[in-house]
């Protein structure tokens, strides 16, 4: 007998997808969850973001192999057919997977975070291109370095310029990359904030996120979430869910009775 088809059988609702989910390896739950998000009734664009936003170059490489056998189709060609413009575009450099990796010149953070400056300024196609190009595949520790030389030169926070330049997918897009450059438990802590407190406890990005950070950082995404927003992760999780949805979702997160 096979265990998830089992389990896809006797359980229902979101404790099946919660205990479905965690019968696959990383790289498989990630090709699992992009391909429904690309191939369901409505593109789940957030869905795409959290993924190819905060995944590193063997995480991209794994996850487009397990897209390949579980469903038989390339995952950048999927990609490129169910979503447009340049969140298209960014999206597909992603998930090349070919970003630099523990190399930094400071000498060239200057001129790279000038080219960021003027396409919040143009936005033109060629700036967006040259935006997105940066912040795909210049290493992380160059762009912390080019986010610096960006404050200096504009005064302002990489993060707001994005904001109020860009809007739509691709706005949230870029803010993700940088988030994710910066301190990836607190993306995650903010993604679970939101989708808790904003959505009405949207359960496919709680599963979503609880599921594959789990064996990754889950535990410093709760502490992140503690710090910032005073209430624990499993606190809220306790106050929104029941059943053993609730249950399930509290063993993952493995709180502390001092965490409620």
């Amino acid at each position: 007998k096979d265990l998830i088809t089992d389990l896809k059988e006797n359980l229902s609702h979101h404790f099946k997808e919660v205990m479905v989910g965690l019968m696959y390896p990383p790289a498989s739950y990630d090709a699992h969850e992009l391909w429904h998000a690309l191939k369901g009734v409505d593109t789940e664009e957030k869905c795409l973001i959290d993924i190819l936003a905060s995944r590193s170059n063997m995480e991209i490489f794994q996850m487009k192999e397990a897209y390949l056998m579980q469903y038989n189709n390339d995952l950048p060609q999927d990609i490129d057919s169910e979503t447009s413009g340049h969140f298209r575009d960014t999206l597909m450099n992603l998930a090349q997977g070919t970003r630099m990796e523990g190399y930094a010149d400071p000498s060239t953070a200057a001129q790279d975070a000038m080219i960021l400056w003027e396409a919040c300024q143009q936005k033109t196609g060629e700036h967006k291109n040259m935006l997105q190009m940066i912040l795909c595949n210049k290493s992380y520790q160059q762009l912390w370095m080019v986010f610096q030389e960006f404050q200096n030169i504009s005064g302002q926070d990489i993060v707001d310029a994005i904001n109020e330049c860009y809007d739509g997918y691709f706005q949230e897009l870029l803010v993700a990359i940088v988030l994710c450059v910066r301190d990836k438990p607190s993306y995650f802590a903010y993604r679970l904030y939101s989708a808790i407190h904003d959505f009405g406890f949207h359960n496919k990005t709680v599963i979503r996120i609880l599921i594959a950070r789990s064996e990754i950082d889950l535990m410093n995404i709760r502490q992140r979430y503690k710090e910032r927003y005073g209430k624990s992760l499993f606190h809220d999780i306790k106050r929104f869910a029941s059943g053993h949805y609730e249950s399930a979702l509290l063993a993952i997160c493995a709180g502390d009775a001092e965490d409620y």
